[in-house]
């Protein structure tokens, strides 16, 4: 089996102590990325640590594919405790920090303890250095990159950072790289925050010797040659179609069609659009450099998931001005999905739906956490009783688009996720929609076990994907059959690697509390406890959620014991 090469690079920020450990065991048993990450957090990772205290260990992994040339692997994954939903949680990003990272020789940077001084902390091929920055701290996303271009003559593409959210730890901050890809959803910005880490540097040229199928360049060719429109609206060409079906939250989510969509649909993306964007060797492209320069804003986006959040569930039918809210949660370092909702919920409360100046302005205190964004900065669970609103999360995480009351099985992905309502952990509304064949579509009312099992299946797959680390939107390309000449194994095989990685993400959390009463939603579904068990069952798990202690394999064979005081293995 194909797998990541490299050893464990433990970097203690308080100590400014760094060490390598052999983890070929756990590459050999998880391929890299999500599952490497997931493992190692797992085994390393107090189960009652605060996500904000210095015990929390950020994990930075790339995979395999990363030493190819191959389109759709321009990614990069990130793990830790998260500040926004008390359990494990895993992002990734695009943009091109992954072959840095690669290229430092290191198949897994892990982040310990805590800086009383704020930090940059640069990972190069022969070593780590440590960097006291004080005066970055304050500095938005572009300030910190321009620091690094100056300083060490390293671009945007070689640096991870945090923005005043981060170190604010706003719970729904992001770590950014390219300056506008992000690590969103789940809070890792504001764990890098709490470190005393502004940025993280990587560069070096010990990319690994790895060798990929010839399968790499005809997914290449096909991602070049394609005509989709995605790579010329991104995600936001789905505007119209989740309008019409019925799945774009509006008014925080009072309803599920938006009646001035055509005002922020793709098209009107696409009139911003000005050049092409991609990721690290993608041919796909489908990263949306805007500008409007009447309003003096340039910023990437927004996607579809932006449009959502600040578009039709902020009431707001100006495409500028989502692309300044845009550009206002990149420079300051938030996820746009939480952010865009929380600011939602607000103006449900102020009943000022619609007001453009508000919002930017409650982004601002959002990130610096002033006046009410103090508050907000929270997250929605945790302030929606304050404000007098409904909680629209599932685990402490905030609805991204989508609607699971019209698409009943994302409504079921969403209750199930280890990480809570996000869309990308198991993908199910592409079933739906449907953005598959007719063969492999389900219609979008209803559960049964038949979408209960295959949300098992689209679970571990995407799981599989972030271990390898393939993007997303290879879908259509990244076939089963070229996922083993690739991987150099059986697809079943792989499927039972992106199966262990669910489970051991599921028994993180069990052991942090999480159980079947987690698993829930805002709203009611037909048959949704009945196809809650069918989910169970078909994952081996007890009735209330939790994976037996038994069927948890045991850590691998590595010594641990000079880098780790408090292990659970």
């Amino acid at each position: 089996m194909l797998t990541t090469e490299g050893p464990l690079l433990t970097i203690d920020v308080g100590s400014r102590r760094a060490d390598t450990a052999d983890v070929d065991d756990v590459l050999e048993a998880y391929i890299g990325g999500r599952g490497v990450a997931t493992r190692l957090a797992h085994d390393r990772i107090p189960f009652d640590a605060d996500p904000l205290a210095p015990e929390n260990r950020l994990y930075f992994t790339t995979g395999p594919m990363q030493a190819s040339s191959m389109s759709f692997t321009g990614r990069t994954s990130a793990t830790a405790v998260s500040p926004l939903t008390d359990g494990l949680l895993s992002t990734n990003a695009g943009g091109f920090v992954s072959r840095n990272l690669l290229g430092t020789g290191n198949a897994v940077v892990e982040l310990v303890g805590a800086s009383d001084v704020p930090l940059i902390v640069h990972v190069r091929e022969g070593g780590v250095t440590f960097e006291e920055v004080p005066d970055l701290w304050g500095a938005e996303v572009p300030a910190v990159t321009d620091y690094v271009e100056a300083e060490h003559d390293l671009g945007a593409e070689h640096v991870a950072c945090i923005g005043p959210a981060g170190e604010n730890e706003v719970r729904f901050a992001c770590i950014m790289t390219s300056e506008t890809r992000a690590f969103g959803r789940g809070g890792l910005g504001a764990v890098l925050g709490s470190k005393g880490v502004k940025a993280i540097t990587f560069d070096g040229d010990a990319t690994p010797n790895v060798e990929i199928d010839a399968e790499a360049d005809e997914i290449h060719r096909e991602a070049a040659t394609s005509d989709h429109i995605m790579k010329r609206q991104g995600t936001s060409s789905v505007t119209d179609l989740a309008n019409e079906i019925g799945s774009f939250p509006t008014r925080y989510f009072e309803d599920v069609r938006y009646e001035e969509f055509e005002k922020i649909n793709g098209d009107r993306v696409e009139e911003k659009k000005y050049k092409k964007g991609t990721c690290s060797q993608c041919a796909f492209a489908c990263k949306l450099p805007t500008k409007d320069e009447a309003a003096g804003v340039e910023t990437e986006g927004p996607e579809f998931e932006t449009i959502m959040s600040f578009g039709g569930n902020c009431e707001v039918d100006d495409i500028v001005s989502i692309m300044q809210s845009n550009d206002l949660c990149d420079r300051l370092g938030m996820d746009t999905i939480s952010c865009g909702n929380a600011v939602a919920a607000y103006l449900k409360a102020e009943d000022a739906f619609g007001d453009d100046e508000l919002i930017h302005e409650t982004v601002e205190k959002i990130a610096h956490r002033e006046g009410d964004g103090d508050r907000l900065a929270e997250g929605i669970h945790r302030f929606h009783e304050d404000l007098g609103v409904e909680d629209w999360t599932v685990k402490g995480m905030t609805f991204s688009a989508h609607d699971g009351r019209t698409l009943n099985g994302q409504g079921l992905a969403f209750a199930t996720a280890n990480r809570g309502a996000d869309h990308m952990y198991a993908t199910f509304y592409a079933y739906e929609y449907p953005l598959v064949d007719a063969s492999e579509a389900f219609e979008p009312a209803g559960l049964s076990t038949a979408k209960a099992e295959k949300l098992v299946e689209l679970e571990n797959k995407r799981a599989l994907e972030d271990c390898g680390v393939v993007c997303r939107f290879s879908r259509g390309m990244m076939t089963s059959e070229r996922f083993e000449r690739l991987f150099d194994a059986d697809f079943d095989d792989l499927l039972a690697v992106g199966a262990r990685v669910v489970e051991l993400e599921r028994h993180f959390n069990n052991r942090r509390g999480f159980d079947r009463s987690d698993d829930d939603l805002p709203y009611d579904l037909p048959d949704f406890e009945s196809a809650l068990d069918a989910y169970y069952d078909a994952r081996g798990w007890t009735a209330e959620g939790v994976v037996p202690d038994d069927d948890v394999e045991a850590g691998a064979s590595v010594d641990y014991s000079s880098l780790c005081e408090s292990s659970n293995t």
